[in-house]
């Protein structure tokens, strides 16, 4: 053991894996950054003073008399206003070709917020994607997942609700994201002059998978700074969850870790738990929003990924294509928001809830219907008006391409109900049917 102007320099590596290295140091930090022979690293655990590193580029290369330097810190990111309209890697250093960032250094992944410290949500998220915001409408505060099949464009929707979204800043973790979609996200938020509320945190195909886990803590520090101290309605979008679990589990399996269901580290909960908790609402005013996006594989919601999810957030959003109309829906039978008896008719117009619910319930009478079709037993004349219905809805409020204020999705609402149905047949009360019917 060496000393370079006073950095204890360490040179007996005890233990190598692909992912990790073991070596005994003293008056270490959990979560310490170190370089090993050049290579950034991590501590990812502490055992007296066995301490083991994980390399972020992986392990090949390195013999076990390399030079393994403490930096003394865990990760920090700086935080100034001039984040915004900026793209940068998993360690916080830009990749957009701009200048370096001025501003106070702060550590990633704290805990999150105390829970006397947050408000009960009640502020209404709108996203401009009908089948959220009419069936599954947001709250500030909120945390839910979009779960998606790989080959659905959920990295489009993740950029309309960019555009869309009626926040202060949005704040992008992509994870895993292959270049085409790096430059998608930028060309897109570009082109649309929106750069200057958005603040993007990327990890490519082409970086090492490990870096990933850094993403989300990057993106919820910067998501506090706006938060907390500016007051901010902050919006975090994180893509892929799904590939965040896959470094997890390569990080787990290369430690040796005995893995859990579906080759997950045990700790999936928690770590899952440990990012979706930072969603909150402040009394001064501001709030973190979470959505992210979980790939399902062959649409199997059991999965220990989604399995996890459902039980930290606060309801799902679920994406599949209708075969009726050849689009991307949100399904409204499988997507729930368990937050927005919060918002609907108090925040959003009065007739919102009754509207929400006859249409749903003239949806299922149309999968009713068409399982009859299929199953070769003659329509009656209500089972057809359901079935023009389902696909009118389905092409011009479920489908992720429909861009309206919630006041157009109540009204083209009302306009489809009574197109098809008469009035006693959708069972809205009476005062609203009054009111809104012959609009």
């Amino acid at each position: 053991m060496a000393t370079k102007a006073f950095q204890k320099i360490y040179t007996q590596i005890t233990q190598i894996t692909k992912a990790t290295c073991s070596l005994k140091a003293a008056g270490i930090g959990n979560e310490e950054l170190a370089t090993v022979n050049g290579k950034l690293a991590q501590v990812v655990k502490i055992l007296g003073d066995e301490i083991t590193l994980q390399v972020f580029e992986g392990t090949e290369g390195i013999p076990t008399n390399a030079e393994v330097i403490f930096l003394g810190k865990a990760p920090t990111l700086k935080v100034s206003e001039q984040l915004a309209g900026r793209f940068f890697n998993a360690f916080g250093d830009p990749i957009d070709g701009g200048p370096e960032i001025e501003g106070e250094e702060r550590e990633i992944g704290g805990p999150s917020v105390n829970p006397v410290r947050r408000l009960q949500p009640s502020e209404l998220i709108a996203t401009g994607i009908a089948g959220i915001d009419l069936n599954n409408t947001l709250v500030s505060g909120q945390k839910i997942p979009f779960f998606a099949d790989p080959d659905q464009p959920f990295n489009q929707v993740m950029a309309n609700v960019a555009l869309r979204a009626k926040a202060d800043k949005i704040i992008l973790g992509g994870m895993g994201l292959t270049n085409d979609d790096y430059l998608y996200f930028k060309n897109v938020f570009n082109n649309a002059g929106v750069l200057d509320r958005i603040v993007s945190f990327v990890n490519t195909t082409e970086n090492p998978p490990v870096e990933r886990l850094l993403i989300p803590d990057m993106v919820l520090t910067a998501a506090e700074y706006f938060a907390v101290d500016h007051n901010e309605k902050v919006l975090v979008l994180l893509t892929d969850m799904t590939l965040y679990a896959d470094a997890l589990s390569i990080v787990s399996n290369r430690m040796d870790q005995i893995p859990s269901k579906d080759s997950m580290p045990g700790s999936l909960y928690s770590d899952l738990a440990k990012i979706y908790e930072k969603a909150v609402q402040f009394p001064a005013g501001g709030s973190i929003t979470i959505i992210a996006v979980t790939t399902l594989s062959g649409g199997d919601i059991t999965n220990a990924v989604p399995d996890n999810t459902g039980y930290i957030t606060e309801g799902q959003l679920f994406l599949r294509r209708d075969s009726d109309i050849g689009k991307v829906i949100v399904d409204p039978f499988r997507s729930l928001s368990r937050l927005k008896q919060l918002v609907i008719g108090k925040k959003t117009r009065e007739d919102h809830p009754q509207v929400m619910n006859a249409a749903v319930r003239l949806y299922a009478d149309a999968a009713n219907a068409k399982t009859k079709l299929e199953n070769g037993f003659d329509l009656t004349n209500y089972d057809e008006r359901t079935l023009s219905f389902a696909k009118d809805y389905s092409e011009n409020i479920l489908a992720i391409d429909v861009n309206i204020g919630t006041e157009e999705m109540l009204n083209d609402t009302w306009k489809l109900f009574a197109r098809y149905f008469k009035v006693e047949e959708v069972n809205i009360k009476q005062e609203l049917v009054d009111k809104y019917w012959n609009q």
